[in-house]
């Protein structure tokens, strides 16, 4: 048997418990409710195949299977549902009830996805999935499929069903998650390619930056906008006037953001943040997480100096108890050091995207959303 899903296993190398993505536990509870619709018995628990070889079972939550004409289609319907458990990861999604409903379908169809409660559905291009298919993503479809067949060749069924996944409260849980802006509406969307949650990999968010790229490419935007938070956000707007869907909630993820544009490239990026963070890309850091890099008052010092500092100036800087107090000193003093700082990030954003046409600048904003740096637009 393999490990029971809502007890996730041990990461060896980080002492922390990975977990299961939301395409692992529909899943399982598509299999489980499969064979429950051919047998009248639920498997628990119930045992799937992972991309890269691993073989979790999961515990179900409910089963059920009804009689009767429910919305128009007629005959037995069984469903399963699996907790999510993500480990320790702080997922959103940790806890939340991933329910598959299935029913016999048209012959010759296949499987069939519906998008239940709290499951999204696409209603922009760019996504890897057609507008007006539900939020389930290509990897949990082709496992779904696979487990079906499984299930089929097992128990002599015909593989022809509709699959509805659904998500308690996954409408609700979606409003703190980027599918609104992606134009998936509804709900959440069944996501993994490994459907395992490594924790503090932060992949799910990097993955949204990426179909974030993807949208604002296929709404034809020439324009985009990477963001370290809501304040930046709103100071991008009122600088450049971008659609919702030109913003890149890029957090610390400055990397995950030039990486993907050099590949896909978009014809001007902006970059806005708070001075600190962007003091960090200005030293060649591409992860701005407090834990992952700090801010380098020597090298805030040197850029002082260089825009005008004298020694007392410079040493107060390369003394300062934080990057705020930094610039304070210099903004008295009339050194341009938010300039200097917008400049030398915009210089890391170029050194990521050379031979990509993309045309850069950058906006440093304080704790109040007012704008202490910039550099204009320069390209490769």
């Amino acid at each position: 048997m393999g490990e029971v899903g809502g007890r996730a296993g041990q990461l060896r190398s980080s002492g922390l418990r990975h977990g299961w993505t939301t395409g692992a536990c529909a899943t399982a509870a598509t299999k489980a409710a499969y064979r429950a619709l051919l047998t009248g018995v639920f498997p628990d628990p119930v045992e799937i195949v992972l991309p890269k070889g691993q073989r979790p079972a999961f515990a179900l939550a409910v089963e059920g299977i009804t009689e009767g004409t429910t919305e128009g289609a007629a005959g037995r319907r069984a469903m399963a549902g699996v907790v999510k458990d993500a480990g320790d990861d702080p997922d959103v999604t940790h806890g939340a009830l991933v329910r598959a409903t299935v029913w016999a379908g048209e012959p010759g169809a296949g499987v069939v996805f519906r998008a239940g409660p709290g499951v999204g559905t696409v209603t922009k291009p760019g996504l890897p999935l057609p507008v007006g298919e539900p939020a389930v993503n290509p990897v949990p479809r082709q496992l779904i499929r696979e487990v079906v067949a499984e299930v089929a060749a097992a128990y002599g069924g015909s593989g022809d069903v509709v699959v509805e996944l659904s998500v308690d409260h996954g409408e609700e849980i979606a409003r703190s998650t980027w599918n609104p802006r992606l134009g998936i509406l509804g709900g959440l969307s069944i996501l993994g390619t490994t459907g395992v949650v490594v924790p503090y990999s932060c992949s799910a968010w990097i993955d949204s930056i990426r179909r974030g790229v993807d949208v604002a490419r296929a709404a034809g935007r020439t324009h985009v906008a990477g963001c370290t938070g809501s304040t930046s956000e709103r100071v991008a707007v009122a600088v450049h006037g971008l659609p919702e869907d030109a913003l890149l909630d890029m957090g610390d993820f400055a990397g995950a953001v030039l990486k993907y544009l050099k590949r896909h490239p978009v014809p001007r990026l902006t970059i806005a943040g708070g001075f600190a963070k962007l003091s960090k890309l200005a030293a060649g850091h591409l992860d701005l997480h407090s834990a992952r890099s700090q801010v380098d008052k020597g090298q805030l010092a040197r850029l002082a100096r260089e825009g005008g500092a004298d020694e007392v100036l410079t040493a107060a800087v390369a003394a300062a108890n934080t990057a705020l107090e930094a610039i304070q000193l210099c903004r008295a003093a009339g050194v341009p050091l938010g300039d200097l700082v917008a400049e030398a990030a915009r210089a890391t954003a170029l050194g990521v995207l050379v031979g990509s046409p993309v045309v850069v600048d950058v906006i440093c904003i304080d704790r109040a959303g007012t704008i202490v740096g910039r550099a204009e637009p320069l390209g490769p």
